[in-house]
């Protein structure tokens, strides 16, 4: 194209220049013409007029694509927990086993004796309070695990003799026993210095398993009072049935789920509740110094707090697994449960019979 061609100096793309047609000067520059733009002004003006279409940013705003929009309102929502599938032959087992420890538990009351005669008892809780003391540390894992299960150990030994030694039936030297065993347990983690930090996070561990393994040794003092060895049958029968019905309910209908990550239903925990203290108000009608009433009472009062335990060793085995922490040995993890249940059944048919039956 000659130089003086009209469409020297336009990009094809600009479209036509605003104002009135100009011709461009000959190479010798006619007189009264206006100057040509250098390849310098072309530039800056054309990038004046895309910085004046594409914004601010220099790019182009577009719409989000569909795909772009369906991504984020999927990351918006949330996610959908796939539900623990419920294992029938498992609960199967754990209902078993909490009715093994039902029969031990309350076959031991009967035959203990007064003085001497109540170390059989003290045997059989002590066997308890090891099986307690296994499943609980391997399912928490505190900081210095070895030493925290020494200590509960002797806890456990020390709290069986405390209860059986004094003159007078009383759960004061075993509450002394459950406060020295904390310290005890707490000092045992600052000793290493690799533990020392993590110290607060397990307080709340090691002070559950000394309280849990302490309980136990208030089913002994229950059998020295008046009415105390009607009380653990007619409360541990009362837990045995609603830990063993919960159980079985959940083998067979495990509805309505009460958490995706807990193979538990509602309708196990309600149910069990109910058996057990109709179980406690039908004893209490041939039991000695009970009525169906007060049976009913008492038995509700340890059929809910076992359930309840029970309930919470899942959603606690279930928060670990979540967090991330290594899984537990499986016998101690389904074990926890019913230990747990019976732990907390113990002071409260204690509390029941010294404050509502005596």
């Amino acid at each position: 194209m000659f130089p003086s061609s009209p469409d020297v100096g336009r990009e094809p793309w600009d479209g036509p220049p605003p104002g009135p047609r100009r011709t461009a000067p000959s190479v010798y520059g006619a007189p009264g013409a206006a100057p040509a733009a250098t390849p310098d002004e072309r530039r800056e003006r054309a990038a004046a007029r895309r910085a004046r279409r594409d914004g601010p940013s220099g790019l182009q705003p577009t719409e989000p694509s569909e795909s772009e929009s369906d991504g984020s309102e999927n990351e918006d929502a949330p996610e959908e927990v796939e539900p623990v599938p419920v294992r029938r032959l498992l609960s199967v087992a754990v209902a078993g086993f909490a009715g093994l420890l039902t029969l031990g538990l309350i076959m031991g009351a009967q035959t203990a004796g007064p003085g001497s005669a109540r170390i059989p008892y003290a045997i059989v809780i002590f066997g308890v309070q090891l099986l307690f003391v296994l499943a609980w540390t391997m399912a928490i894992r505190p900081p210095a695990l070895p030493l925290v299960a020494g200590v509960c150990v002797g806890v456990a030994a020390l709290a069986d003799f405390a209860a059986i030694s004094p003159d007078t039936a009383t759960i004061a030297p075993v509450g002394y026993v459950a406060v020295g065993g904390f310290v005890a347990g707490v000092l045992a983690q600052l000793i290493r210095r690799v533990d020392r930090v993590r110290v607060t996070d397990s307080l709340g561990a090691t002070l559950l398993i000394v309280v849990g393994v302490v309980a136990f040794a208030t089913l002994i003092v229950l059998g020295r009072v008046p009415l105390g060895t009607q009380a653990i049958f007619v409360c541990l029968t009362a837990t045995g049935v609603s830990l063993v019905a919960a159980r079985l309910t959940d083998a067979v209908f495990a509805w309505p789920r009460l958490a995706p990550q807990v193979p538990r239903g509602a309708a196990g925990v309600v149910l069990g509740a109910m058996c057990g203290t109709l179980a406690a108000a039908v004893i209490g009608s041939y039991v000695v110094g009970f009525t169906p009433v007060s049976g009913a009472v008492v038995g509700l009062v340890a059929a809910s707090a076992a359930g309840l335990a029970d309930l919470a060793a899942g959603y606690s085995e279930a928060g670990r697994q979540m967090a991330g922490e290594p899984p537990t040995m499986w016998i101690a993890r389904h074990m926890q449960g019913p230990l747990g249940g019976f732990a907390l059944a113990a002071p409260a048919a204690y509390a029941m019979c010294v404050l509502f039956l005596t």
